[in-house]
């Protein structure tokens, strides 16, 4: 059985990681922190974990050794706090932002402040299966991508390895308002976020960096802020290379994503979800992808969705633990989401 913790355990992220690893049957959870909640129940917080255990929010500065340490702390905490971490666990799993850009220049870009501890940026592999599957079966830093980042790198992806994306790629993507975390600010409470559609982003998104890093595209990114509490969708628009058809990228995608437990391909001619939609995948581990052609342009929108909460932060990390460990990589994270919801 191994040993799990989890720093930060009271926001969005980290209660879905309780939920997920409670129920894990290679895990037990060993202590989840919270400075503002140490000695109460967790179901105090995340009430759907309701006669789910017993467990208790435990200081940080009381934090067990064990196994595997995830970080769902806000961005910034998981680089001044590395060295600690890092005595605590054999292996760690960051799910913020401060291991997942190789450079320390374009993080200082892409989040206004200098990175507290560069030495240790190519000591962490990329939490994200689909594409570093063999270096995470030996990995001991993980760094989990941002949600809109995984959207649409898998969706990118794929189509950059075939050599068919001509010129830059423009990334919209769309979120819920719990991509703002539990403790956000004042512009994201009810009264304000009801009804709205806020481009919070109109230039330069910070996912804009990752996707380009991954896939060695030319990026440019806007995001909009929806009504849904959760769930992420991209729309990337691109050209795609002269003689390229709609029977064709189709073909990428099912060469490239045939074998992958939490990729599938959407696209179909009838129906309310013909493309991937957030609203049927919340709670799952899912990400789909999907795609439209205007061929006698040669340009076409590749859409991606999934839950921001899980295949955009615990449910990614869980699954990087489970290849990491041996497991089937569906271990936990069987649930297929909700219909209707």
């Amino acid at each position: 059985m191994v040993r799990v913790a989890i720093v930060g355990a009271a926001g969005y992220v980290g209660g879905e990681l309780l939920r997920i690893l409670l129920g894990h049957p290679g895990v037990q959870v060993v202590a989840a922190t919270s400075a503002r909640h140490a000695g109460r129940r967790v179901d105090t917080v995340h009430p759907n974990l309701r006669g789910t255990a017993e467990l208790r929010f435990v200081d940080p500065t009381r934090l067990p050794a064990g196994d595997v340490l995830f970080l769902a702390v806000p961005h910034g905490g998981s680089m001044v706090a590395m060295a600690r971490f890092a005595a605590l666990a054999e292996q760690v799993v960051d799910l913020s932002a401060d291991f997942r850009l190789r450079e320390p220049a374009q993080y200082e870009r892409y989040y206004g402040r200098q990175h507290a501890a560069p030495e240790l940026l190519d000591s962490f592999v990329c939490g994200l299966p689909e594409l570093h599957r063999e270096r995470l079966r030996t990995a001991d830093r993980v760094s989990v991508p941002g949600c809109m980042a995984t959207a649409a790198i898998l969706a990118l992806q794929p189509l950059r390895a075939a050599g068919i994306v001509d010129g830059d790629v423009h990334v919209d993507g769309r979120t819920g308002s719990s991509g703002s975390g539990a403790a956000a600010g004042p512009y994201d409470n009810h009264a304000e976020r009801s009804r709205a559609m806020r481009v919070f982003a109109p230039v330069r998104h910070r996912h804009e960096a990752e996707i380009a890093q991954a896939t060695g595209l030319r990026v440019r990114m806007t995001a909009t802020g929806v009504e849904a509490v959760r769930g992420v969708q991209v729309l990337c628009r691109l050209g795609l290379a002269d003689g390229v058809d709609g029977r064709a990228v189709r073909a990428v995608y099912r060469r490239c994503y045939a074998t992958e437990p939490f990729v599938r391909l959407v696209v179909q001619r009838r129906g309310a979800y013909r493309y991937p939609d957030p609203k049927i995948l919340a709670g799952s581990n899912f990400c789909d992808v999907g795609f439209a052609l205007d061929e006698a342009t040669g340009q076409a929108v590749v859409i991606a969705a999934l839950d921001n909460l899980i295949k955009g932060g615990a449910g990614n990390a869980v699954q990087c633990m489970n290849i990491r460990h041996g497991w089937p990589e569906r271990l936990g994270l069987e649930f297929p989401g909700l219909h209707p919801v």
